[in-house]
């Protein structure tokens, strides 16, 4: 291994990695530094700026708590978080699509009953969604449990706010024996990611906006059916030709139709599907 340059010392990592148990994990090493590599050798990587990559990557894993996760919203910002969504998620025609997962999934949201009120006094104008969680025949799915959790009319979810008691504009709920939903919360607005970190900064330093199209997340759970992350945003909405983080479909968009009387309504039905059943040997 002495006198290795630069035109021997990717072989040789990679032959360092060469006897890794794990089948899977010597692959993805093996492509990692080839591609890390090459990179290097594409850019002519000069050590002051793979310096600064790494108090880039440093500042970001610090800026990471239990209520907010910079790394993901920096997969988010890269597109690797919906490339990999997309890769993942190749569903059949008919069935939702699936979308980003975000940084602010909180677990252990609040319990609601069907018709309640998950906004729990977040500010916004009141609105009610409802819908039916189906399969590819168009049958009901009966019970799913629903976790849903968006942003308020300042941009902020709860988890920013750290003043709050309890949890705010997320709960969990479950679909009625037909599949059906309805609950109560506030309309989404269009909102910037949080710009106070590392990825802001690369954001500002890009001449990139921050901004996230309005949205409601849901996360939908049933015996049979593979798990459906998503979101539903919001028709007409400034950035969804230009979300940050590269999370829109259009079957996702839907119309939240303004009723006489002020308030919002979003009526949105959702397909599962199947989980692939394996052959018994």
């Amino acid at each position: 291994m002495r006198n290795l340059n630069q035109d021997t010392i990717t072989q040789a990592v990679i032959a360092r990695f060469a006897g890794t148990p794990d089948p899977r994990l010597k692959e993805i090493m093996t492509s990692l530094v080839q591609h890390l590599h090459a990179f290097a050798r594409e850019v002519k990587l000069t050590e002051s700026e793979w310096l600064a990559g790494i108090d880039f990557l440093t500042a970001t894993g610090q800026k990471c708590d239990d209520k907010r996760q910079e790394f993901i919203l920096l997969s988010d910002t890269l597109g690797l978080s919906m490339l990999t969504v997309a890769m993942n998620n190749n569903k059949p025609a008919g069935c939702t699509e699936a979308t980003v997962f975000g940084p602010f999934f909180l677990e252990g949201a609040p319990r609601f009953n069907l018709g309640d009120d998950v906004a729990g006094g977040a500010r916004g104008e009141p609105c009610l969604v409802h819908g039916t969680i189906k399969a590819l025949d168009g049958t009901p799915v009966p019970n799913a449990l629903i976790n849903v959790w968006q942003a308020d009319a300042e941009g902020n979810y709860d988890v920013q706010y750290a003043h709050l008691a309890k949890p705010q504009a997320r709960g969990i709920l479950n679909a009625d024996e037909n599949g059906n939903f309805h609950f109560k919360t506030i309309l989404a607005e269009a909102y910037p990611i949080p710009t106070d970190g590392p990825v802001g900064a690369m954001l500002k330093a890009t001449s990139n906006h921050p901004w996230r199209p309005a949205h409601l997340h849901f996360m939908i759970d049933a015996p049979g059916y593979e798990k459906l992350i998503t979101h539903v945003f919001r028709e007409e909405d400034p950035y969804l030709e230009s979300d940050v983080v590269f999370g829109v479909r259009s079957s996702l968009v839907a119309d939240w139709k303004k009723n006489p009387d002020g308030t919002y309504d979003l009526d949105y039905d959702f397909v599962l599907n199947p989980v692939k059943q394996t052959a018994k040997v």
